[in-house]
């Protein structure tokens, strides 16, 4: 105000070229003391210093640097970090981890289920406590997380066996849920957008009795008589379904699903003794002697001999060397059989008998390689098993097999006195040998392996003479009740079997061992193999013992599978 009275009085004089009266000064100088003095009235006002006036914008200046600054921080620095934050916040988008189905037996016993724990957002896997089962139930790899902690894999995913074979239907779909959080991560609310579908459950045919203790006593056999491996096979005669399929050494299934035993894992995958090889479907070996009941059928079906005619085995057989005349061509008995018919050559297993009716001997006429190739074919030799127990396809010795595999291409009768025998590179499978044996058991129908309860495996018609079938049945049941597989003459029960003992290695230094067979004699029901891989000529235990020792135990705790 002050200001202002004076700048009208400066405009006055300007105007005016009178001096100023008295009584205009006066006139206001007398309300003096009206003024109010505590908001600057009737006081002369002063300038603002240029020195204060860069003060206070200094300060503005480091106040909008200081702002700049922060927000720079959040918004360029730690942008992601806070726009993460913010994100959680809110609502965090999750997976619903779907539960990975059921493996049972046959009987519902769990193999492999599901434990939930509080360490991660889906189910443990866990399987049977007992030995025997890893191979076939196989095993699962858990979902993988990045350095971010977020799932660059979202499944349990099979790795072998069952697991992976039937991944699809154990499977399931994951869901997802809607998760709202505060900004210490505290679940506030969750809401399931999309619903998980849990896996289905699985029933395989495997009986775990039964699979456990063949799986033990293949074991056992294996380590007292240092052989280098073994399988078995149980299976159903008219379905195909496999109540046991075993094969040592073995991995373990949780060892390799938890994936923490680093050690123990390492030497899983660098053992040399194989224990991811199923062998029962993927171990191919020379059957040996195994193979003579198919060899009769055919011989039987081509009207080569009467089973009852008898042929003299002194030892051995002697065929006229082209090549050195004064030294013949040996064939050897594995021991004097004497005179033998058909079925007496299967119970007590002669080579000559074999040798004779195979390859043809003197006034005998053989079946011939071609022929050989032709029925053992039908048995399904050499024709991978499919489905859950895919195998390879096998070998039977042929002319065309020779030329392709040997510089000498030429085909002699000696290989196919040897063929005859389950020798010179002829190689199958257990379950190729099982799946055979059902073609004997049924008397013309081959039945195909099948891992489901309930699953009728692929059938196949051999055409040949049901009363052909007749001899080599009894052969087989001699076998048992007094000569090379009398181990089996288990009382409570009627087996008929076939042994094989198949020699390996470049001065024959180890063999196979092998039985096959079917219970109950008189009708049918399942068929069985054992094989007891590259072991030392002069073994303890062999796979017809170990069979043995297993039909015992069936006999007395699941008596329904002998009788």
């Amino acid at each position: 105000m002050i200001t202002e009275f004076f700048r009208n009085i400066k405009k006055r004089l300007k105007s005016r070229s009178h001096k100023l009266d008295p009584d205009e000064i006066f006139l206001d100088s007398g309300n003096l003391p009206d003024y109010d003095r505590d908001q600057f009235e009737g006081r002369i006002e002063k300038p603002i210093k240029k020195r204060n006036l860069y003060v206070v914008a200094f300060a503005f200046l480091v106040i909008l640097l200081l702002f700049v600054s922060k927000v720079s921080a959040l918004q360029i620095v730690d942008g992601k970090t806070y726009a993460d934050k913010a994100a959680n916040n809110q609502l965090r988008k999750d997976l619903v981890f779907a539960d990975r189905g059921m493996i049972t037996d046959r009987n519902g016993k769990p193999l492999a289920w599901n434990e939930v724990g509080s360490t991660t957002p889906f189910a443990s896997r866990k399987y049977i406590d007992e030995t025997g089962f890893s191979n076939i139930l196989g095993y699962v790899k858990y979902p993988q997380k990045d350095s971010s902690g977020n799932f660059y894999t979202t499944a349990l995913s099979g790795q072998a066996g069952a697991e992976k074979y039937f991944d699809s239907t154990l499977a399931g779909h994951n869901g997802s849920k809607l998760t709202e959080v505060d900004v210490k991560g505290n679940v506030l609310s969750e809401s399931t957008i999309d619903r998980p579908e849990n896996g289905n459950s699985l029933a395989l045919s495997i009986d775990a009795g039964l699979q456990h203790e063949m799986y033990d006593r293949v074991a056992n056999a294996v380590e007292s008589s240092h052989y280098a491996g073994g399988a078995g096979v149980f299976m159903d005669a008219k379905t195909g379904e496999v109540l046991a399929a075993v094969t040592y050494p073995e991995y373990d299934s949780q060892t390799m699903t938890d994936g923490k035993d680093t050690a123990a894992i390492k030497n899983f995958l660098q053992s040399s003794r194989k224990p991811f090889l199923d062998r029962y479907s993927d171990g191919l070996y020379a059957p040996g002697s195994t193979i003579k009941p198919f060899i009769a059928v055919g011989v039987l079906n081509e009207g080569l001999i009467d089973p009852m005619k008898t042929i003299l085995s002194t030892g051995s057989i002697s065929l006229p060397n082209p090549y050195d005349p004064a030294h013949p061509s040996i064939f050897k008995d594995w021991r004097p059989q004497g005179y033998v018919d058909m079925r007496h050559a299967i119970a007590v297993s002669s080579d000559v008998y074999f040798y004779e009716v195979g390859g043809g001997f003197q006034g005998q006429k053989g079946l011939g390689i071609s022929k050989i190739d032709e029925y053992l074919k039908k048995f399904l030799f050499s024709t991978s098993t499919d489905g859950f127990f895919s195998g390879p396809a096998g070998t039977i010795p042929t002319p065309e097999w020779k030329k392709e595999n040997f510089a000498d291409g030429e085909w002699r009768v000696g290989d196919t006195y040897h063929t005859t025998i389950g020798q010179y590179g002829f190689q199958a499978t257990p379950l190729q040998l099982a799946r055979a044996v059902t073609g004997i058991a049924n008397e013309g129908t081959v039945v195909s392996p099948t891992a489901v309860k309930g699953e009728q495996g692929e059938t196949s018609s051999l055409g040949v003479n049901s009363t052909d079938y007749t001899p080599v049945k009894e052969g087989m049941r001699l076998a048992v009740t007094g000569a090379t597989a009398i181990a089996l003459n288990v009382p409570g029960l009627e087996a008929a079997a076939k042994t094989g003992t198949a020699q390996l290695g470049v001065n024959n230094e180890y063999v196979n061992s092998w039985v096959e067979g079917f219970i109950p004699y008189q009708n049918p029901k399942y068929v069985f193999v054992i094989v007891l891989e590259k072991g030392p000529p002069h073994y303890t235990v062999s796979a017809m013992q170990t069979m043995g020792q297993v039909l015992t135990w069936a006999r007395d705790n699941e008596p329904e599978y002998v009788k």
